[in-house]
């Protein structure tokens, strides 16, 4: 199996190394005389080869690690029976680096506790066998050579990590960041979305329908009647346009003229204007949440113009009853075929005061019940009820 390319930096360590070591081995600079008991081959020729051997794992010191220590190791045993080369010694140093910084963590903590021990090995037992201070430099050297590389490998990994680490959660807050502010555009639009429909689907419906009352039957008292309910929605709407406007500018504070469950006698005001027959219970409750206000005063809102789309001839009933820590809102109107102009729907209002039910933890209910047509709401009056 082919090896993997070495990296550049690598080749530069491989090529300036042995070089490097070639220039002292040319000015005759070793690291022991040949007279030295452990210099077993004199000359300059023994030193090439693992001078020569270290500048080759100098290749793979990144992307073959292990094996370079290795085979790092074998070669500055080799060394120790030349008259040795200092750049050999520097290389080996910097596979030992190398193989705790870029190798597996197992291997890395392993290297960290091979070195330690052979230094303290090479300090007590030449200590011990010849008893002369001198004798502790061996430590000295074997720790300078291993376990110094090694513990500053692990450090600078442990710091590498620590950055990683950091980098990775830096990534993970900006994500979630980024999913928190696209779930509240999300539901922000969606509030928009309600409140716009809820807003003006009820006068628009009415337009419709007297508009095309007014088209269809060729009287002049019944036109002036439909002009009439259309210029009154037509007024109620541009004021209700207003109020959203000034939600959009305002952000996050709502106008002071937020509908509350006192302005229902006045919405049904209006829907019996348009032309429906509708009855208001609103019963006795107590002081009630301002989001609880305003999704009660929605949902009866919506219900009237769905009333007003849809229903047939007959009485619309609206109920308002507080029980146990709960606003329940009822309406009941007429359901079957319709004759007479019908406004379009689109369904958006049913899943609009689903949400708003929802939102607040409560519950939503809509369908036919016999002869009629009842949506019922329960809405929590507990406090903390979430807007």
């Amino acid at each position: 199996m082919a090896l993997p390319r070495p990296h550049r930096f690598d080749v530069n360590i491989a090529v300036g190394g042995l070089l490097g070591g070639l220039l002292l081995v040319g000015i005759g600079l070793g690291t022991r005389p040949s007279s030295d008991p452990i210099t077993l081959f004199d000359g300059p020729w023994p030193v090439l080869v693992p001078l020569t051997v270290l500048a080759g794992c100098e290749l793979l010191r990144r992307t073959a690690p292990r094996t370079a220590l290795l085979t790092g190791t074998a070669a500055i045993c080799a060394d120790l029976v030349t008259q040795g080369n200092l750049a050999t010694i520097l290389m080996f140093t910097d596979v030992v680096y190398a193989a705790v910084l870029y190798g597996p963590l197992a291997s890395a903590r392993r290297i960290q506790w091979i070195t330690g021990l052979l230094t303290v090995a090479g300090t007590l037992v030449p200590f011990a066998v010849w008893r002369v201070p001198e004798a502790l430099l061996i430590g000295v050297v074997v720790g300078v050579v291993a376990y110094g590389p090694a513990a500053t490998g692990w450090i600078v990994r442990n710091h590498r990590d620590a950055a990683e680490a950091a980098r990775l959660r830096a990534e993970q807050t900006a994500l979630l960041a980024e999913m928190d502010r696209t779930q509240a555009v999300t539901a922000e639009r969606a509030r928009m979305a309600r409140e716009l429909h809820d807003m003006v689907a009820n006068h628009l419906s009415a337009i419709a329908i007297h508009s095309t009352a007014a088209l269809s039957i060729d009287d002049p008292a019944t036109s002036r009647e439909a002009l009439s309910v259309i210029r009154e929605n037509s007024v109620d709407g541009l004021a209700e346009m207003r109020r959203l406007i000034g939600i959009l500018r305002d952000g996050d504070r709502e106008p002071s003229a937020v509908p509350t469950l006192d302005g229902l006698a006045a919405l049904v005001d209006g829907a019996r204007a348009n032309g429906l027959d509708v009855t208001l219970d609103a019963g006795h409750h107590d002081a009630v949440p301002a989001p609880v206000e305003l999704a009660a005063y929605r949902i009866v809102q919506e219900s009237l113009t769905n009333a007003l789309k849809h229903a047939c001839p007959g009485r619309v009933r609206v109920s308002l009853a507080e029980r146990d820590g709960e606003l329940t809102v009822a309406v009941s109107s007429p359901y079957g075929d319709r004759d007479g102009p019908r406004a379009p729907g689109s369904g958006a209002g049913l899943v609009g005061m689903r949400e708003r039910a929802a939102l607040l933890g409560g519950t939503f209910d809509a369908g036919p019940d016999g002869p009629h047509w009842t949506v019922r709401a329960t809405l929590p009056l507990r406090e903390g009820v979430p807007e």
